[in-house]
């Protein structure tokens, strides 16, 4: 049996996929797995789904969604009832390898430590195994109050990491000249994001297209400035002053 939230909410079951098909079940299952193995309260699982406009018999309301999800559960062949009641709300039991955000997790911990390490090899199996798991929009897009967003953004950044990494670990192994086209779309998906523009200015420099990646600097030092008012980082401008004075050495020891 498996939990996927990485992906459109569904329990995974002897082959078969089941879908909630009201948007408050859907809700309070999704806050459950965010928070998986801990209890999340009462009033934490009423703003989730009202906010600050709870109706009066909200409380009735959210022990009436756990008795429809547990019913749920049942029909998807899970014999034991994993979410349990425990003051002050509720908690969801789920077992190693049942939430495959769990397992994002650890691929992206093993591969961070990896790269950190210099095994870069090692990093960028890890890292490509951590990112494969999250191709679909989490949750199929539910957002709803703090603990979905929450969760939403935290993967987000953590994916946003295990892809910095993994363009570091692919640089260190030679692979600038691979890196280019997918590091022109990261520059163009996340153009505040300084660590992917020293990266595609060092693959641009190692394909001998300094001018290329002079004319990154400059276009990523305007949208810093134009954004936030602000100059590039130290770390970009010494790859900017290795760049312009061709200092091959310098490079080549600058970790992307």
């Amino acid at each position: 049996m498996r939990y996927r939230i990485l992906g459109k909410l569904h329990v995974a079951n002897e082959g078969k996929r089941f879908y909630l098909s009201a948007r408050k079940k859907e809700i309070v299952l999704a806050a459950l797995l965010a928070r998986a193995n801990h209890v999340v309260p009462l009033d934490e699982l009423i703003s989730e789904i009202w906010g600050q406009e709870s109706p009066l018999r909200a409380t009735t309301a959210i022990h009436v969604r756990i008795c429809e999800l547990r019913k749920f559960l049942r029909s998807c062949g899970i014999a034991e009832g994993p979410i349990v009641t425990r003051s002050p709300g509720y908690f969801i039991r789920v077992e190693p390898g049942e939430l495959d955000v769990e397992r994002f997790g650890q691929l992206a911990a093993q591969g961070r430590a990896a790269a950190r390490a210099g095994q870069h090899n090692e990093a960028v199996e890890q890292l490509r195994a951590a990112l494969e798991l999250t191709q679909d929009t989490p949750l199929g897009g539910l957002r709803s109050g703090p603990i979905i967003n929450g969760f939403v953004t935290w993967l987000d950044e953590t994916t946003l990491d295990c892809t910095e990494l993994l363009m570091e670990s692919e640089l260190a192994l030679g692979g600038h000249r691979e890196t280019v086209s997918r590091l022109y779309a990261l520059f163009g998906r996340h153009p505040l994001h300084e660590a992917f523009h020293r990266q595609l200015m060092l693959a641009l420099y190692r394909c001998d297209r300094r001018a290329d990646a002079l004319h990154v600097y400059r276009v990523a030092r305007d949208v810093l400035k134009e954004e936030l008012g602000l100059d590039p980082c130290l770390a970009t401008r010494r790859i900017h002053h290795a760049i312009l004075a061709a200092d091959n050495p310098r490079l080549a020891r600058i970790p992307a």
